[in-house]
């Protein structure tokens, strides 16, 4: 039974790295910038710095420019993707797969500074004190997850802690209180 899990767990893991490539392959054909930004981003942090150790997710989540959302959605096509806004949320998915799961969420905002970046397997992340605050902010369960993950990886340093507003560090006492 080990080895059907496992294969389980490298199937998706294949179909969500596949996805990502996919959406690196029409960001850099159009010239156009995004972060990987959520579950994803965690994913790759924690699995760089200790391997076997990440969270899997469902989805890609990206931050794009507001301006490029149109430019985004008409390349989308010629890669074989569809543009489909569900729920408010403007994403990317397959046209044989069901909208939300396994889609790439487009997060578009009006000004954004994406010239720094983290690349990881070839895919460009937002940088990880970036990530550490949004994650802080959002602060769902998952998110406080992604959070334990990161810090178990001794991912989460003393001086990005020291950056922390008062309210996110105490978040961070909360989520390193819970076993």
């Amino acid at each position: 039974m080990p080895d059907l899990v496992n294969a389980f767990f490298e199937v998706r893991l294949e179909q969500l790295f596949d996805l990502a490539g996919l959406a690196e392959q029409l960001f850099s054909s159009g010239g156009l910038e995004y972060r990987i930004v959520g579950g994803l981003a965690t994913y790759l942090y924690v699995e760089e710095r200790e391997p076997d150790a990440g969270r899997l997710t469902k989805d890609i989540d990206i931050v794009v420019r507001r301006a490029d959302l149109e430019k985004i959605a008409k390349a989308a096509a010629s890669f074989g993707l569809q543009h489909r806004q569900v729920a408010g949320v403007d994403m990317l998915v397959r046209p044989e797969q069901p909208p939300g799961r396994r889609a790439i969420h487009l997060y578009p905002e009006p000004t954004l500074d994406l010239s720094p970046c983290q690349r990881i397997k070839g895919l460009r992340l937002i940088p990880l004190a970036d990530l550490i605050r949004m994650k802080l902010t959002s602060f769902r369960i998952k998110d406080q997850m992604h959070l334990k993950d990161l810090d178990e990886a001794g991912l989460i340093t003393p001086e990005m802690e020291t950056g922390l507003s008062p309210v996110l560090a105490e978040r961070l006492a909360q989520v390193r209180a819970h076993e």
